[in-house]
């Protein structure tokens, strides 16, 4: 199991144990609000019985602790109505609108749909019904669970983003030191064989076949410069120059193409008008090699590698294909990440450093186009116009 199947994993057990714990405060909520809306029914049965009591008690009749519970009732609104429908009284509604029939037409309708009426049965054979509605105590019950996930989903994702971004700062600070002790380390070296070669050139002057070979020896020690220089710009503001696109993605085509097998087939097409855009050369030309270097190893050295530019007011996009075997939809999300590689060797830094470079210092866009499985990828390159 690589570590993006062992994220992925981690990922999904923290949404469960999130949704248990969502679950479970949904559960226990509900039950606490469950419990409190059956006494609040209680409550106001028992007020209604003491309200029967009072309409149909003797006039010697004790009823203290009858009027104590009618007026102990203090927080359910309820609103009491004759058999036709007709509101006679109101308790623990707005004090300002109680007068309000409008208000208490409202209330009353609120109240049929929230519960059955409780039914006053008077000495005379007349009915009256009880209305009510949930207290407000237990209309923010109600509503809290929501709150609650929403204030720990937010908590969850501001700490997150801020896991992330000091990951992310981290991972480039440590991008950048080894970007630059790298290139500090190749410095040296460098120098002396540039000098050994040069001491070579006029001891063996005479000497045409050496003197041959000291020029491929100079031609590679020219790359491995150019590779220095590269890694030395990580980390640092590159200097953008105006470039004419095709004449960089042709110089890569062709640096490419003399070292890869002659059964890979090379097309770039280009149209009359060049078409400029600022880059860093050295930089650009590094994310064009790794593509094209990904899709030779895609291909296993025998298929088709082409590529096209598009432009419209705002960007510039360059579309690099192949023919290789593609990458399942599964890691098209994961490819640039530090570390991904299909590949029995490798580091997997390429196209990690192919994002970094396009998208923190041409203020531009890669990402996989379209992908099928042994049929070839596309991925496009966006860069802004200036």
């Amino acid at each position: 199991m690589d570590i993006y199947q062992r994220k992925s994993r981690w990922k999904l057990i923290l949404v469960i144990a999130a949704m248990l714990i969502t679950g479970t405060s949904l559960i226990y909520t509900n039950k606490l609000a469950s419990q409190l809306m059956e006494s609040e029914r209680k409550a106001v049965e028992l007020w209604a019985k003491a309200f029967t009591a009072v309409n149909t008690a003797s006039p010697d009749q004790d009823l203290t602790f009858a009027f104590d519970i009618t007026i102990r009732n203090k927080d359910i609104p309820a609103i009491l109505t004759n058999m036709a429908g007709k509101i006679e009284g109101s308790v623990n509604l707005d004090p300002d609108r109680e007068n309000n029939k409008d208000y208490l037409d409202g209330q009353l309708k609120i109240m049929k749909r929230a519960h059955d009426p409780i039914v006053i049965e008077s000495a005379h054979g007349n009915k009256q019904y009880v209305y009510y509605k949930k207290t407000q105590l237990l209309t923010m019950l109600s509503y809290f669970p929501y709150f609650q996930v929403g204030v720990i989903g937010l908590f969850l994702a501001v700490g997150y983003w801020a896991f992330s971004e000091a990951r992310r700062a981290e991972q480039n600070q440590v991008w950048v030191g080894m970007a630059k002790e790298t290139a500090h380390q190749l410095g040296t070296p460098l120098s002396s064989l540039v000098a050994w070669i040069e001491h070579l050139k006029m001891t063996t002057a005479e000497d045409e076949a050496t003197q041959q070979i000291l020029v491929e020896f100079r031609k590679d020690i020219g790359r491995l410069e150019l590779i220095a220089e590269r890694f030395s710009k990580i980390g640092s503001v590159p200097k953008l120059e105006k470039a004419n696109i095709y004449d960089q993605l042709a110089k890569n085509f062709t640096y490419m193409n003399r070292r890869a097998s002659k059964h890979v087939n090379f097309t770039l097409h280009t149209e009359e008008e060049p078409i400029f855009v600022d880059i860093s050369p050295p930089l650009f030309d590094w994310v064009v090699e790794n593509l094209l270097k990904n899709a030779l190893d895609a291909m296993g050295n025998k298929g088709e590698i082409s590529a096209e530019v598009i432009q419209d007011q705002e960007f510039v996009y360059i579309d690099i294909m192949d023919t290789g075997k593609g990458i399942p939809n599964s890691k098209i999300k994961t490819v640039f990440e530090p570390g991904f590689t299909t590949k029995k060797r490798g580091w997997g830094l390429g196209l990690s450093l192919t994002k970094r470079i396009i998208e923190n210092y041409h203020s531009g866009k890669i990402f996989v186009k379209k992908s099928i499985i042994n049929e070839g990828t596309t991925f496009r390159i966006s860069l802004p116009k200036k």
